[in-house]
Order: structure tokens, then sequence, then C-alpha cells
């Protein structure tokens, strides 16, 4: 029985053609190196989504090469990326033991892990603001090039500093190659430890790099935009973005884009951190988080990154709104948490579970997301039939 709504077919059809294995999108590119200002340029395996700008950098650091290099120098709001510099800056010089007051323990750990923006609003405003960005461009060991404070009518949107993808992976090279050995391993022991669902506004913030490969990887992440309101969790509790995103609409451009959407996957990959990988993504205005989530994640899994373990499964894309992802093939099953709306996702396998009905079609079968650790029915599932093909049944 055909198990797809007409009208969710359509919805379907707009968010993915078709679906993708895993293998599948981690096929590079052919081509020839070329070099262009003193620097090795590796040919771009990176297939960038129609509509999205993207600025990409993949270092290898057993090699030290880029593999990657897409528009590295070219500029972004930050968004949350900003806050690698935010502790940063509060972990310099902090005396031979680098000892950190509780208080701060306790903003930083949900800052780094879970994106939380009432941590970094507190230390942007204690700390100096703009003077942030211009002590860490000031330190030579970091070595950042194209990283700006925010716009001079923007002093309070930390998320409006600039980076680019080149000097985020100078951000990443000086944390574990030059910091202090308390700073490298409590940022990048956190950054190991980052949920699924940020603190303060409940996105899934595990596209890009989280959804694109197996651990180890360590990432933080950032979004900023007119996006609906997010629905990550159990109680899948939702706020909407916030209020810099209505500001940047009116004030007019900017030399760094503060209108479309964006969202930034960045972090290392491999054991022993051997890749940086910086994804630095804009949208389409009016783009959904689910299609922007999907967008980065198909580029994301595109890239040459040395060390990863690309994840088994098949990826399909989904329609409807709040589709829950629950522990077992039952609609009464515990709600781990929600999908973002129209979301591509990875399925490992699938299995017969309790009839859903959405008149005038029902479906029995129930796929497997190893990245949730749960299940949704095959009924929200972009595919022709009940059964997803070339997708194996779950072992007992």
């Amino acid at each position: 029985m055909r198990m797809l709504p007409r009208g969710a077919a359509a919805l379907a059809a707009v968010v993915t053609v078709a679906s993708l294995t895993s293998s599948a999108a981690a096929q590079p590119r052919t081509g020839r190196a070329a070099e262009t200002a003193g620097t090795v340029r590796a040919a771009a395996a990176a297939q960038i989504p129609p509509g999205v700008t993207a600025g990409v950098a993949v270092y290898d650091r057993e090699t030290g090469r880029f593999t990657e290099q897409v528009d590295d120098s070219a500029q972004f709001r930050s968004a949350s990326v900003v806050k690698l510099l935010l502790a940063l800056d509060f972990l310099w010089d902090r005396g031979p033991d680098y000892t950190i007051p509780p208080a701060d323990r306790a903003r930083l750990e949900p800052m780094l892990r879970g994106s939380d923006d009432d941590a970094a609003d507190h230390y942007w405003s204690t700390y100096g603001g703009s003077a942030i960005i211009k002590r860490m461009t000031d330190r030579t060991e970091l070595g950042l090039r194209d990283t700006a404070p925010p716009p001079a009518g923007y002093p309070g949107f930390w998320g409006y500093t600039a980076v680019s993808a080149r000097d985020t992976v100078a951000i990443y090279r000086y944390i574990l190659e030059k910091a202090p050995a308390p700073v490298r391993d409590f940022i990048m022991d956190n950054l190991r430890r980052s949920t699924r669902c940020s603190a303060t506004d409940h996105f899934d913030q595990h596209f890009g790099i989280a959804g694109a490969f197996d651990k180890p990887w360590a990432v933080k992440q950032g979004w900023s935009g007119k996006y609906a309101k997010g629905t990550c969790g159990s109680q899948a509790v939702s706020s909407g973005a916030r209020a810099e995103s209505a500001a940047a609409a009116g004030r007019g451009a900017a030399a760094v884009d503060l209108t479309r959407p964006a969202l930034h996957s960045t972090g290392t990959v491999g054991a022993n951190d051997r890749s940086i990988v910086a994804v630095l993504t804009l949208h389409p205005v009016g783009t959904s988080y689910g299609k922007a989530y999907t967008d980065i994640g198909r580029l994301t899994r595109s890239l040459n990154v040395p060390g990863a373990k690309r994840p088994a499964g098949t990826w399909f894309g989904t329609w409807g709104e709040f589709v829950n992802v629950r522990r077992g093939p039952a609609a009464g099953g515990d709600r781990i948490t929600q999908l973002p709306a129209g979301v591509e996702v990875l399925v490992g396998c699938q299995v017969r579970g309790e009839v859903v009905t959405v008149p005038p079609y029902t479906n029995e079968w129930w796929a497997y997301l190893p990245q949730y650790g749960g299940y949704i029915s095959n009924i929200y599932i972009s595919s022709p039939d009940n059964r997803l093909p070339d997708v194996p049944e779950c072992a007992a």
C-alpha cells in the first residue's frame, strides 16, 4: 500500500529527491590540485546544495595539509561558533593550574556542550564585548586573519562576530597544538560531550559533523536566523529564535551577511582529533531549519575528511511537522525527541510495529534511526512503499 498522501509526497519531493546511502555520499570528486597565493588547495569534493553559500575548510593534522578549501577566507557571521573565543578569552592566563571557579564552570560547560546563549551573554557583557574579539585577533598565537567584531550598529550581538572557515581551523589548531593542556582538555572534553538538544532554544544541534560521521568527534555548532521554533528534547519545549535575527532584517546590509539564515558545523573528527572541519553556510531567506539541516548534512558528507568513520545506513527524507522519535516501534512508546520538519534521517533497519494511520493510508513498518537511538513510523518517510527499499529488517 502506498504510504504517502499526495500532499505529503509533494512536500517530501521539495525536501529530498531520493534517498542517499552513506557510502555514495562519501565519494569525492577528482581533479588536479592547484596552488593559490602560496596555499596548496586540494581538488574540492565539496558538493554545495543549490542556493547555499558556503565557506569550507578541512585540515588533516596528520599530514599538515588541507584536503578541502572552498571560499575558506569568506567572512560569515559566527553565530555560536564565537563561543570558542569567549571560552578562550576567559581561560587565557588563568594561572599555573588554570582553576575554573565553580560558577564559571557551571556556565562554560553548557555553553560549550549545549550552546547556552545566556552563558555567552554573561561573558560578552562582563569581559568587554567587542574588546574580547580585539584581544583574540591581536594574539599572534591564534593567527586570525578574517575575524572581526560585530558591526558598529550591533555592539551587543556576539553572534555577529565575523569568522571564516580558515580562521575557525586556526582556532582549533591553537586549542589542540598550542594552548596549555588544561585549556585544551577542558574545551575539547566539553565539545566531545555536545548534547543533541541546545540548552537555550531547543534546536537539534547534531547536524553537519555530528550527523555525517561516527564518533570520535567534537563539535561547536552555530545557527542564526528566522528559523521556526525548536522542538528538540523529550518535552519538545519550544521557543522562538533570539531577537537578533529580527533586528538584522531591518537595519540594512552590512559587510557580513546578517539576513540570510546561517547554519555552521565546526569541530574535529577521527582518532586524536585528526581532521579539523569547518563548514559555514548561509541559506535563502525563508529556508526551514529542517531544510538547512539537511543541506549542511549533505555538504558535510561529501567532504574528504581523513580519519572519519561514516555511519552505516541509508539516508531518507521525511515529511510532516513534530514527527516523534520513539524508544520503540509504537505510537505509545516513550518520546525521545521530535524531528526538525522535513529533515533527512539515517535509517539503519526497519521492523514491523504498531499500525499508524494517516487517512486514507496506513503503515505498520517503523524505521530505526541509529543516531537518535529510536524509531519513527515509516509513514513519515519519503518513499513510495510502506517497506523501505534496500533497508534490512532489525534483528530481534
